[in-house]
Formats: structure tokens, C-alpha cells, sequence
């Protein structure tokens, strides 16, 4: 198979930091060139799944302002320019929840939208973490940290509380690393 091909492409929309949009032209494989094909550019991020030394796994409940009601969450934030996303990550765990750990797993990057691109979501499992600080989160939303067991998180994710597709997913491996 081949990939398709960019020919060009235009800013369309440059709203902030969080949010671009371009129209590309692109060649698919077959030679059909597509001149006005929508891509949207937000910055990648990072979702972590953390668990203690004695098997508790950290996640937030938490408002967002897309989602009804609450939600549960891992912990997550942007990758800033340049950072490593593994170096994102440990940052992002440590000002959200206070915690580090010692033993990280890469769960695998994907992209959020396969045709309009969207950003790249890193994932990570992390075990034995430790309190080390106070937490130091400047979200915006409102949010706990809970302390939840396997089983809590398996019945959370079954009953979908996690209710972004991303945290989903990471929960899911993560729940599925465990078990080896």
C-alpha cells in the first residue's frame, strides 16, 4: 500500500496555541488529488495511568467542560514544544497528583483522528508510585484524586465513567498490562 501524499497545504484558521486548522491538497494513491482536504492541529498529549505500591490506581473525578455531569480521569496534560513525551508524562503526574514512580511502561502513540489528524495521544502506565509533594495542578476544572482498587477501576471503566474515549482506551491497556 502507499501512503497518500501532501502537496501543499494553508492555514485556514490559526485560533491559539490549542487550535489550527489547515486545508491540504493531498495525493491519494490511486493519483486522485484532493485539493481542499480538512487537517486539524491541536497539541499532543500525554494520559498516564499510575498505581501505587500496594496496587491502588490514581484518577481524578472531574468536570470538563464537553462532558455532562462527571467523569473519571487518569491523569494528562500537553506535551509542551519540544519535551519528550516520557518527560511530559512524569511531569504531568507529579503536578497534578504529587506522586512519582520508578517503573514506566509505554503504552503506545496514537493519533487522535486517523484522517484529520488532531494531535498524537502518548500513553503510559507507571507503577510503584509514591507521594513525594503536594500537588501543584493549575487545571481549570474542579477535580478529586481518588485511590481506587482493580476491581473499582475495571466496574468504572465497564460502566463507562471514563468518559473520554482516550482515557477509555488507556485504562483498558492499562487494566490488561496488569494482568500479566
Amino acid at each position: 500500500m502507499k501512503p497518500w501524499e501532501t502537496l501543499s497545504r494553508r492555514v485556514i484558521l490559526d485560533y491559539s496555541k490549542f487550535l489550527t486548522v489547515e486545508e491540504h491538497a493531498v495525493r491519494l494513491p490511486d493519483g486522485q488529488v484532493i485539493s481542499d482536504w480538512p487537517w486539524v492541529v491541536t497539541p499532543d498529549f500525554v494520559n498516564v495511568v499510575a498505581v501505587t505500591e500496594e496496587g491502588r490506581y490514581l484518577c481524578f473525578r472531574q468536570t470538563k467542560y464537553g462532558i455532562d455531569g462527571t467523569a473519571l480521569a487518569p491523569v494528562g496534560g500537553f506535551v509542551e514544544p519540544g519535551e519528550d513525551p516520557l518527560a511530559a508524562a512524569r511531569r504531568e503526574l507529579l503536578e497534578e497528583t504529587g506522586y512519582e514512580g520508578p517503573d514506566w511502561i509505554p503504552l503506545g502513540s496514537y493519533r487522535v483522528d486517523a484522517n484529520r489528524g488532531a494531535g498524537m495521544a502518548y500513553f503510559f502506565l507507571v507503577r510503584g508510585v509514591q507521594c513525594t509533594t503536594e500537588a501543584m495542578a493549575d487545571d481549570l476544572e474542579e477535580q478529586e484524586l481518588l485511590l481506587l482498587g482493580r476491581g473499582e477501576m475495571e466496574e468504572a471503566l465497564m460502566a463507562g465513567q471514563f468518559k473520554v474515549l482516550p482515557w477509555a482506551a488507556i485504562v483498558a491497556l492499562a487494566l490488561r498490562i496488569g494482568e500479566d
